[in-house]
């Protein structure tokens, strides 16, 4: 049986014992197609060229082992490193925290140019805005695209809105609108006093209407070559509207209901088409009651593992499979 070759880039530095990386990249080691697998950390200063989008870096590698688990020390990222030409891989996985500027992204493209780089670095990019949610208009609550002070009031005229700025992540810089009130975060003023506080020549949010049931929670599916592999509900905390967990939000488990199996129907198309294999869908409950899309998450997507734990299923094991198989679908 042919075997290939892997590449995983991250960024080790502020791991848990929870983060995703360990379990995946030991369960794709174990598969049948996979002949080796380095891993390159943005965390180790030999990779700080190459991280700082130097084409003539040298790439300091390892090679990871059957016993790659999370240690406090970092020492499967420092340990036997190796140079290793961007040409040995066959495929590479992009496991780095966003955001990722669209620099580096075409850096990665053009460093590994004879790879097959999932997911792919354009995609990455252009998925990771939230302008983009603007093609899945039928499926999300209603929005628009503010780039301007006058955009803003006309939006707010209608009912309280959320202002999401494209390229933050995690619940970063969201701004609750609800008349003449302004809340960031717990934070809350007056709109004169938020419109004082803009630079009118850097406004560009996605708005969209506040759900009055934000406090059902904020659902991440988890989507793997067009599957669903699972989802977990994430809670506000007390006294927020906001359910990021790294925003004191709390996760459960959770399944995906046919409003929401709907909703990856619309999108799996479209974004497969552009070299996303694996992404986390997040959605919230409509005024209708009815689950709507809220965000798209393309980048170092996380939680399979403990969905797999807790529903007792082999799910870690079937990603990774549906990866190979969407490898050997679509590379040259």
């Amino acid at each position: 049986m042919l075997q290939y070759n892997v590449l995983i880039l991250t960024d080790h530095t502020n791991h848990t014992i929870e983060n995703s990386l360990y379990s995946l990249a030991s369960t794709m080691l174990a598969h049948d197609l996979t002949e080796s697998i380095d891993i390159a950390s943005r965390g180790i200063t030999e990779n700080s060229a190459f991280f700082a989008e130097d084409n003539d870096a040298l790439l300091h590698v390892t090679t990871i082992s059957s016993d790659f688990v999370y240690t406090d020390s970092g020492r499967h990222f420092t340990n036997n490193l190796t140079v290793q030409e961007a040409s040995k891989y066959d495929l590479v996985w992009l496991r780095l925290p966003p955001p990722l500027s669209e620099p580096f992204l075409k850096y990665i493209d053009s460093y590994f140019a004879t790879s097959f780089i999932i997911n792919n670095p354009a995609a990455i990019f252009k998925t990771g805005s939230k302008e983009f949610l603007t093609n899945f208009a039928s499926v999300c609550p209603p929005l628009k695209i503010c780039r301007s002070i006058a955009d803003i009031q006309t939006w707010k005229a209608k009912f309280p809105i959320v202002l999401k700025p494209f390229r933050e992540y995690g619940g970063k810089g969201i701004i609750k609108i609800d008349g003449d009130s302004v809340w960031k975060g717990k934070e809350e003023m007056s709109f004169d006093m938020f419109l004082d506080s803009l630079n009118p020549k850097d406004i560009n949010y996605l708005a969209v209407k506040f759900l009055k049931n934000v406090s059902e929670g904020d659902k991440r599916i988890v989507v793997v070559n067009g599957k669903i592999m699972g989802a977990s509900l994430r809670l506000p905390a007390k006294d927020s509207w906001i359910c990021n967990v790294s925003m004191g939000g709390s996760s459960n488990i959770a399944m995906a209901d046919e409003d929401e199996k709907e909703i990856i129907s619309v999108i799996d198309p479209i974004i497969s088409k552009l070299g996303i294999v694996m992404y986390g869908v997040d959605t919230l409950v409509g005024d209708d009651g009815k689950r709507v899309l809220s965000e798209i998450n393309t980048t170092s997507i996380g939680g399979l593992p403990q969905i797999a734990a807790l529903q007792g299923l082999p799910l870690v094991e079937e990603a990774i499979d549906l990866i190979w198989k969407y490898y050997l679908k679509n590379k040259s």
